[in-house]
Formats: C-alpha cells, structure tokens, sequence
C-alpha cells in the first residue's frame, strides 16, 4: 500500500505540474489582454496564439481532479465541498473563458464585453487556485468526521492571499513570455516591455510569502530542500527576466515552465505525506488514513500509466501542428 500511495502523490503532483504549465501561459495571456492588444487585430492575433491550446490544457486539470477523486476520495470530498464558493467562482470562471473566445470572433456588437469576460475568466482562477493550495499547505479547520468547519472567509488568510497574488504574478509572467514567443510586432514589443516589471514583482511576492510561511509553517523553513527548490525558482525567474530583456522569449518560457516544477516541489515536501492539513496539527487527512483501497490504487495506476502517454503524446502533437511566431 504504502508504495502505491506515495505513487499516487507523486502523480497529482505531476498532473498539478502540467496543469500549471500549459494552462498558466493562457491563463496570464488572458489577464494581459487588455494590455497587450489594443484594436480588434491584435486581439484576434492574440486569441489565435492560445485558441488550439486552452481547452487542451484544462485536460491536465480534470486529470488531477479525478486522481484525486479515484486515489484519495476523503480529500476530494472535504476540498471540494469546504472550498465549494472557491471552486464554483473558478468553474464559472472557466466556462466564461470558454465561451468568451467563441463568442468574441461571432459577435460585431459586443466584442468589448467578450474580451472582458476573458480577462475575467483568466484572472479569477489565476488567484484562487493559489489561495487554495495556500490554505491547503496552512491547514483548515476540520470536525471530528473530517469535513469542513470553516466558512468562505476562514479561507482569506494573509499566507493563501500571498500565495494567490504570488501565483498570479507568475501565470501572467508566463502569459507574457508566450505572448512575446508567439506574436510579432506591437504586441510583441508590449509582452518584451511587461516581463522585467513582472518578474522583480513575482520575486518580491516570492520573498513575502516566504517570510508569512515562516510564522504559520515553522516547521517548513527548517527543511533544507525546501530552501532549495524556492532557491531555484527564484533564480528561474531571474533567467526568464534576463532572457526577456535580451528578447530570447523561447528560453525566457523554459525559464517559467521549469519555476512552476520547482514551485510544486518544495510544496510537496512541505506537505508530505499530509494532503489536507488541519489547524489543530491532529485531524490531518494523509496518504495513509484518506486513500482507497489496494486493488483501486493498482487498477487505477494501470489506467494512468496507460492513459498519461496518451495525453502527453496528443499535447505534443497538437503544439507542433500550430506551432508558429517569430521564436519557435
């Protein structure tokens, strides 16, 4: 069992991995929207660059849902019921995203309310999904059968609004890089311009979000590797900055790709092996106490190993057939 546990873990980390990747990049691309293209031609050239992509990406976020679903019900459960108002707002969100896009090519009249509910569907779950894992990695308030016993507001603490602001800044990071990787001209010019502002701003909420994590996690500042990855995620911003002022935007994207692996690594070892942490340090929901039984972890496993080449393999696909811009 115990094998298969840490196996899982390490798959929903995987999965959050990607997620962060190639949603991130449409994500921050879709909050500098009304920054980087000003007429109705820089915005069709825009939306083209994310259009083949976006509902692609969010694959990677249903994944780690139902592996989350599948390996470790409990937690499923009491996420997806306390964190309900949260995570309604982000599905909401991400049906405006949707539908924003389609309707914004078809619509003559009202292609200005469009662009905004893009922005809109971009910029609520840029922020929530990091408040979330902040409150995840701070602890919530669980009752005796493990469920919820918070409220939406138990859910706005200084460390998960930190960690919300922090991931904002670095998925509208990533959006720019992607912006000035696969657009030309003016746009490209204004993606070049925002990268330096936004990476010294992404380390700036980096180093306050360390020093809130230091009084509510004490015990995570004492682990070295810890340390480490924060210390090669700050120093992968540094290059995507450096490379975006040099207008090496293909690198500067590696850069900001290879940030989130790194960010989503010292939150692991933070977290491991608890999933859901609880503010009393007792009611604690782990790989050991919330995971499903032997034979649906090895059957599942068995669907995953069979399924995730797949995905890999399409996503691959599909990012070479529209490959295009001036930086490949």
């Amino acid at each position: 069992m115990e094998w298969l546990q840490v196996t899982w873990f390490a798959l929903i980390v995987l999965l959050l991995c990607g997620y962060s990747i190639l949603d991130g990049f449409d994500l921050g691309v879709g909050v500098l929207t009304p920054y980087l293209a000003r007429n109705k031609e820089e915005k069709a050239r825009l939306f083209s660059a994310v259009g083949p992509f976006w509902d692609g990406n969010e694959v990677w976020l249903l994944a780690g849902g139902g592996a989350l679903f599948a390996a470790f019900p409990p937690v499923y459960a009491t996420v997806f019921s306390g964190f309900y108002l949260a995570l309604m707002l982000v599905l909401f969100a991400l049906i405006f995203r949707a539908v924003s896009l389609e309707f914004w090519s078809h619509s003559e009249n009202h292609g200005k309310v469009w662009s905004h509910a893009f922005t809109f569907g971009s910029l609520v779950p840029a922020i929530l999904f990091g408040v979330t894992l902040g409150n995840i990695l701070q602890g919530v308030p669980l009752d005796a059968h493990s469920d919820f016993a918070g409220n939406f507001f138990t859910l706005l603490r200084p460390f998960p609004l930190a960690l919300g602001l922090y991931g904002l800044s670095v998925f509208v990071l990533h959006g720019a890089v992607y912006a000035g990787m696969k657009t030309d001209g003016a746009v490209r010019g204004r993606a070049g311009k925002i990268v330096t502002p936004l990476a010294l701003l992404s380390l700036t909420l980096l180093i306050v979000m360390v020093v809130l994590a230091a009084g509510v996690l004490p015990f995570a500042v004492s682990r070295i590797s810890v340390w480490l990855w924060l210390a090669g995620t700050a120093g992968l911003i540094v290059l995507a900055m450096v490379w975006g002022r040099q207008g090496r935007m293909g690198k500067a994207f590696l850069a900001t790709s290879i940030s989130f692996v790194t960010s989503w690594l010292a939150a692991a070892v933070v977290q491991f092996p608890i999933l859901l942490r609880s503010d009393d340090g007792i009611r604690h929901l782990t790989i050991q106490n919330a995971s499903s039984g032997a034979l649906t972890l090895k059957v599942m496993l068995v669907i995953a190993l069979a399924g995730i080449p797949v995905v890999v393999g399409y996503t691959i696909y599909v990012y070479r057939v529209f490959a295009r811009g001036p930086e490949k």
